[in-house]
Protein backbone atom coordinates (compact mmCIF):
# COMPACT_ATOMS: atom_id res chain seq x y z
CA UNK A 1 0.00 0.00 0.00
CA UNK A 2 1.33 3.44 -0.93
CA UNK A 3 1.81 5.88 1.92
CA UNK A 4 1.30 9.64 1.67
CA UNK A 5 1.72 12.36 4.26
CA UNK A 6 -0.56 15.30 4.94
CA UNK A 7 1.17 18.27 6.54
CA UNK A 8 -1.31 20.91 7.61
CA UNK A 9 -0.50 24.32 8.99
CA UNK A 10 -1.04 28.03 8.66
CA UNK A 11 2.30 28.42 6.82
CA UNK A 12 2.39 32.17 7.42
CA UNK A 13 5.00 31.87 5.95
CA UNK A 14 6.40 28.41 5.21
CA UNK A 15 10.03 28.15 6.43
CA UNK A 16 13.05 25.85 6.64
CA UNK A 17 11.70 24.21 9.78
CA UNK A 18 8.62 23.03 7.87
CA UNK A 19 10.73 21.61 5.04
CA UNK A 20 13.02 19.88 7.56
CA UNK A 21 10.03 18.16 9.17
CA UNK A 22 8.50 17.19 5.81
CA UNK A 23 11.73 15.56 4.61
CA UNK A 24 12.31 13.74 7.90
CA UNK A 25 8.76 12.35 7.77
CA UNK A 26 9.20 11.39 4.11
CA UNK A 27 12.34 9.36 4.76
CA UNK A 28 11.58 7.92 8.20
CA UNK A 29 8.04 6.80 7.36
CA UNK A 30 8.79 5.70 3.78
CA UNK A 31 6.23 8.07 2.26
CA UNK A 32 5.68 8.48 -1.48
CA UNK A 33 5.00 12.19 -1.04
CA UNK A 34 4.02 14.88 1.44
CA UNK A 35 1.07 17.15 0.68
CA UNK A 36 1.17 20.59 2.29
CA UNK A 37 -2.29 21.90 3.19
CA UNK A 38 -2.39 25.59 4.12
CA UNK A 39 -5.25 26.19 6.55
CA UNK A 40 -8.19 28.21 5.33
CA UNK A 41 -10.04 29.23 8.48
CA UNK A 42 -8.50 27.19 11.30
CA UNK A 43 -10.85 27.15 14.34
CA UNK A 44 -7.97 27.68 16.80
CA UNK A 45 -6.80 30.87 15.06
CA UNK A 46 -10.07 32.69 14.39
CA UNK A 47 -9.07 35.66 16.56
CA UNK A 48 -5.61 36.12 15.10
CA UNK A 49 -4.57 38.15 12.08
CA UNK A 50 -3.61 35.55 9.48
CA UNK A 51 -2.39 36.46 5.99
CA UNK A 52 -4.91 35.89 3.20
CA UNK A 53 -5.27 32.15 2.50
CA UNK A 54 -4.69 32.46 -1.26
CA UNK A 55 -1.44 34.36 -0.66
CA UNK A 56 -0.19 31.69 1.77
CA UNK A 57 -1.17 28.94 -0.70
CA UNK A 58 0.71 30.59 -3.57
CA UNK A 59 3.80 31.10 -1.40
CA UNK A 60 3.86 27.41 -0.47
CA UNK A 61 3.21 26.37 -4.08
CA UNK A 62 6.05 28.48 -5.48
CA UNK A 63 8.45 27.54 -2.67
CA UNK A 64 8.09 23.76 -3.15
CA UNK A 65 7.51 23.62 -6.92
CA UNK A 66 10.89 22.00 -7.63
CA UNK A 67 10.64 19.48 -4.78
CA UNK A 68 9.52 16.28 -6.55
CA UNK A 69 8.15 14.58 -3.42
CA UNK A 70 6.15 17.60 -2.23
CA UNK A 71 2.73 18.85 -3.33
CA UNK A 72 0.34 21.51 -2.09
CA UNK A 73 -3.46 21.33 -1.86
CA UNK A 74 -5.95 24.20 -1.80
CA UNK A 75 -8.68 22.01 -0.29
CA UNK A 76 -8.93 23.94 2.98
CA UNK A 77 -8.54 27.43 1.57
CA UNK A 78 -11.42 26.82 -0.84
CA UNK A 79 -13.77 25.91 1.99
CA UNK A 80 -16.03 28.75 3.08
CA UNK A 81 -16.54 27.46 6.62
CA UNK A 82 -14.03 26.54 9.34
CA UNK A 83 -11.40 23.94 8.48
CA UNK A 84 -11.64 20.89 10.72
CA UNK A 85 -8.96 18.21 10.53
CA UNK A 86 -11.44 15.31 10.45
CA UNK A 87 -13.12 16.79 7.35
CA UNK A 88 -9.80 17.24 5.55
CA UNK A 89 -8.71 13.68 6.33
CA UNK A 90 -12.11 12.30 5.29
CA UNK A 91 -11.82 14.19 1.98
CA UNK A 92 -8.43 12.65 1.15
CA UNK A 93 -9.44 9.20 2.38
CA UNK A 94 -12.49 9.22 0.08
CA UNK A 95 -10.41 10.66 -2.77
CA UNK A 96 -7.81 7.88 -2.58
CA UNK A 97 -9.03 5.09 -0.31
CA UNK A 98 -6.17 2.80 -1.36
CA UNK A 99 -3.58 5.17 0.16
CA UNK A 100 -2.44 4.88 3.77
CA UNK A 101 -2.55 8.48 4.97
CA UNK A 102 -0.20 9.91 7.60
CA UNK A 103 -1.18 13.18 9.28
CA UNK A 104 1.92 15.13 10.34
CA UNK A 105 1.61 17.74 13.08
CA UNK A 106 3.39 19.25 16.08
CA UNK A 107 3.33 17.64 19.51
CA UNK A 108 1.38 20.66 20.80
CA UNK A 109 -1.57 19.32 18.79
CA UNK A 110 -1.27 15.93 20.49
CA UNK A 111 -1.39 17.68 23.86
CA UNK A 112 -4.72 19.32 23.01
CA UNK A 113 -6.22 16.67 20.72
CA UNK A 114 -9.10 15.91 23.09
CA UNK A 115 -10.44 19.43 22.39
CA UNK A 116 -10.55 18.70 18.64
CA UNK A 117 -13.74 17.80 16.83
CA UNK A 118 -14.36 14.08 16.10
CA UNK A 119 -11.04 12.75 17.41
CA UNK A 120 -12.01 9.12 16.83
CA UNK A 121 -12.69 9.83 13.14
CA UNK A 122 -9.34 11.59 12.79
CA UNK A 123 -7.51 8.56 14.17
CA UNK A 124 -9.58 6.20 11.98
CA UNK A 125 -8.71 8.07 8.78
CA UNK A 126 -4.93 8.27 9.27
CA UNK A 127 -1.78 7.35 11.11
CA UNK A 128 -1.31 10.28 13.48
CA UNK A 129 2.31 11.48 13.45
CA UNK A 130 3.72 14.10 15.82
CA UNK A 131 7.10 15.84 15.84
CA UNK A 132 8.69 17.44 18.86
CA UNK A 133 8.60 21.17 19.44
CA UNK A 134 10.36 23.48 21.92
CA UNK A 135 8.83 23.49 25.39
CA UNK A 136 8.02 19.78 25.68
CA UNK A 137 10.13 17.08 27.33
CA UNK A 138 10.31 13.60 25.88
CA UNK A 139 8.69 12.31 29.08
CA UNK A 140 5.69 14.64 28.61
CA UNK A 141 5.30 13.53 25.00
CA UNK A 142 5.51 9.79 25.76
CA UNK A 143 3.04 10.17 28.65
CA UNK A 144 0.47 11.91 26.44
CA UNK A 145 1.14 9.53 23.55
CA UNK A 146 0.46 6.52 25.80
CA UNK A 147 -2.68 8.16 27.22
CA UNK A 148 -4.21 8.89 23.79
CA UNK A 149 -3.25 5.44 22.44
CA UNK A 150 -4.96 3.77 25.40
CA UNK A 151 -8.06 5.99 25.23
CA UNK A 152 -8.70 5.51 21.48
CA UNK A 153 -6.93 2.19 20.91
CA UNK A 154 -4.87 3.74 18.08
CA UNK A 155 -1.13 4.05 17.50
CA UNK A 156 0.44 7.52 17.67
CA UNK A 157 3.79 7.85 15.88
CA UNK A 158 6.34 10.13 17.55
CA UNK A 159 9.04 11.46 15.21
CA UNK A 160 11.92 12.29 17.52
CA UNK A 161 13.83 14.57 15.17
CA UNK A 162 16.26 17.44 15.82
CA UNK A 163 14.38 20.67 16.47
CA UNK A 164 14.99 23.67 14.24
CA UNK A 165 13.80 26.51 16.43
CA UNK A 166 12.21 28.58 13.68
CA UNK A 167 8.71 30.03 13.85
CA UNK A 168 6.59 31.91 11.34
CA UNK A 169 5.88 34.53 14.02
CA UNK A 170 9.62 35.09 14.48
CA UNK A 171 10.07 35.50 10.72
CA UNK A 172 7.21 38.00 10.41
CA UNK A 173 8.59 40.06 13.30
CA UNK A 174 12.12 40.10 11.86
CA UNK A 175 10.86 41.22 8.44
CA UNK A 176 8.80 43.97 10.08
CA UNK A 177 11.98 45.21 11.80
CA UNK A 178 13.91 45.07 8.53
CA UNK A 179 16.13 42.20 9.71
CA UNK A 180 17.64 39.51 7.47
CA UNK A 181 15.65 36.23 7.35
CA UNK A 182 17.48 34.55 4.46
CA UNK A 183 18.91 31.89 6.83
CA UNK A 184 15.42 30.92 8.06
CA UNK A 185 13.53 30.48 4.79
CA UNK A 186 14.20 28.99 1.33
CA UNK A 187 15.95 31.35 -1.11
CA UNK A 188 12.97 31.32 -3.50
CA UNK A 189 10.62 32.41 -0.73
CA UNK A 190 12.98 35.17 0.37
CA UNK A 191 12.80 36.68 -3.13
CA UNK A 192 9.00 36.35 -3.20
CA UNK A 193 8.51 38.06 0.17
CA UNK A 194 10.85 40.89 -0.86
CA UNK A 195 9.04 41.41 -4.17
CA UNK A 196 5.62 41.36 -2.50
CA UNK A 197 6.75 43.52 0.43
CA UNK A 198 4.86 41.07 2.65
CA UNK A 199 4.98 41.41 6.46
CA UNK A 200 6.56 44.88 6.25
Amino acid sequence: MNKNGIFGGTFDPIHNGHLHIAYEALYRLGLEKVIFIPAGNPPHKTNKGVTDAEVRFQLVKKTIEKEKKFEVSDYEIKKKNLSYTYETLKHFKLLQSQIQWYFITGVDCLMEIDSWKNVKEILDYCKFVVFNRPGYTKEDIIRQKNSIEKKYNKEIIFLDIPILEISSTQIREKIKKGENVSYLIPEKLNYLLTDMKLYR
